[in-house]
């Protein structure tokens, strides 16, 4: 019986730590790159930054997810509005877009630019390396 009363404390506690934690450590974040066949700007942030984006904190905390301009959208994500410019990269929580950068403008800018949109949507990056 004391036993089984101090399990179920355990997990009583243990619950309570995981419902005190923050939701964004629950959300899904992505970061999703519109681009298209022949866009020069969508080549060089793949020369840039393609390469080294998965091994970042950012991209550890928001891997990339590829869409192409043309292809239909997928039904697990939600846009706040129309996708025209390539490349555009969407941050997305929980398959709903929080935030977007429209175009590349370089790498120097483009990383600034990328940690300030995770940090406006709560995304720790210190949790995600």
């Amino acid at each position: 019986m004391v036993r089984r009363t101090f399990l179920l404390r355990g997990a009583l506690a243990a619950l309570l730590v995981a419902l005190a934690a923050p939701v964004s450590a629950w959300a899904e974040t992505r970061l999703v790159m519109v681009e298209e066949k022949g866009c020069i700007w969508c080549a060089r942030w793949n020369a840039d930054v393609g390469e080294e984006y998965p091994k970042t904190e950012e991209g550890r905390a928001a891997p990339l997810r590829r869409l192409d301009l043309r292809a239909p959208r997928p039904d697990d994500l939600s846009f706040a509005g129309p996708l025209i410019i390539t490349p555009t990269f969407v941050l997305i929580r929980d398959g709903t877009e929080v935030s977007r950068l429209e175009g590349y403008p370089g790498e120097d800018f483009f990383w600034g630019l990328l940690r300030r949109m995770l940090g406006d949507a709560g995304v720790d990056l210190d949790a995600a390396g």
